[in-house]
């Protein structure tokens, strides 16, 4: 369960980086879309983590 977790919150974050750096340039797009799926990676692992005990 938090392989799947951790790939929906790669997704999002990544989509949303994407999508926000995309106003400046390819590699502005690429660099928000890493740092927003480690963020969505980060969030999703510390999420699932204090929800199961």
């Amino acid at each position: 369960m938090t392989k799947l977790l951790s790939f929906v919150g790669a997704s999002l974050g990544g989509a949303l980086g994407w999508w926000l750096g995309e106003r400046w340039g390819m590699m502005t797009a690429f660099f928000l879309g890493v740092l927003g799926t480690a963020a969505g990676v980060y969030l999703a692992r510390r999420w699932f983590a204090d929800c199961i005990p």
